[in-house]
């Protein structure tokens, strides 16, 4: 079905209106599930610097990036390695990817995978600094969702954020595929809390706010420079009664080259996610048992991802 042009909200990290930005983010993510996020104190020059580094090591041969293959759910995947929706296309998506682990836990931060530092000696440094601004951004922009949903500010930080479960990915999806149907990223929701999405403005992305209607409507996402887009997941809609929409989303192909930054910021794998009670009442009863979010994003992971069983996220 033919698509529209989405005027998602603008929601402003440095309002110094914390209730009013709060009533915003909650407008947002009960119509849409999505907004852009301005003034959030990662500058330009350092998300351009991440796309040039990214665009390095993208462009390098196959057999080097294969030589960082993703184990524990850090490093390379290859093109048409991971497959979102099976029923569009048995072939997989249309891109490739790097992960980069949680920085916070001395633990996990071993896992990590890094290119040479001979041959891309500016690679890790950007991409660390990438990672500790996005985590500052997050948990700000987490203490206004606490406000949105009649929270104290400081209860994503308690309960959440004090170890979360944090991923930088780095997409790829190439210009010209050879496949006319075949999706970038075919249609799914992002399994966690909430994704933080920064493009290169090459369009691409879209969403479908009712994802179990027939036809769906996909309606495009436009890049809005110097924003990034925000969008709920599962495991915050799960948390919050399906008050709170995670919206299926997709990226389609357009011809061109394309990179794109996701940053998905989960709670530690041993947090309690049940319902808010803000969230439900005698006429609204919770729709989900509680569940430790380690087991629900495991069980999601294991149906795109197979036999691997550590933490990982999806793609946008």
């Amino acid at each position: 079905m033919a698509t529209n042009k989405l005027s998602l909200p603008m929601v402003d990290l440095s309002s110094p209106d914390p209730l009013s930005t709060a009533n915003s983010i909650r407008q947002a993510c009960v119509d849409y599930g999505f907004f852009y996020l301005v003034n959030h104190g990662v500058d330009n020059k350092l998300l351009s610097s991440v796309f040039q580094q990214s665009a390095k090591f993208f462009s390098l041969p196959l057999d080097f990036k294969l030589s960082l293959s993703r184990k524990e759910y850090r490093g390379y995947t290859p093109l048409y390695s991971e497959n979102l929706d099976p029923s569009s296309h048995p072939k997989g998506d249309a891109k490739e990817s790097y992960y980069i682990g949680n920085l916070e836990d001395s633990t996990s931060v071993n896992l990590n995978q890094w290119p040479s530092q001979e041959l891309l000696p500016d690679w890790r440094p950007t991409m660390e600094s990438l990672i500790w601004k996005l985590l500052e951004a997050g948990k700000k922009l987490m203490s206004l969702i606490a406000l949105s949903l009649n929270l104290d500010n400081d209860f994503f930080e308690k309960t959440a954020l004090n170890k979360p479960a944090a991923f930088l990915r780095l997409l790829h999806y190439p210009g010209e595929l050879g496949y006319e149907d075949l999706c970038g990223a075919s249609a799914h929701s992002d399994y966690g809390m909430i994704t933080l999405l920064v493009t290169d403005g090459v369009p691409g992305l879209q969403i479908c706010k009712e994802k179990s209607k027939q036809p769906q409507v996909w309606e495009d996402v436009s890049h809005v420079e110097g924003a990034f887009i925000v969008n709920i997941g599962d495991l915050m809609e799960r948390w919050t009664n399906c008050i709170y929409r995670s919206t299926l989303h997709r990226v389609i192909p357009t011809g061109k080259e394309r990179y794109s930054v996701a940053f998905f910021l989960d709670p530690p794998s041993d947090c309690l996610i049940e319902c808010f009670e803000s969230c439900c009442s005698e006429s609204s009863p919770p729709r989900f048992p509680p569940i430790r979010s380690g087991d629900y994003l495991n069980e999601r992971f294991m149906l795109t991802y197979g036999s691997e069983k550590e933490l990982k996220c999806s793609s946008d």
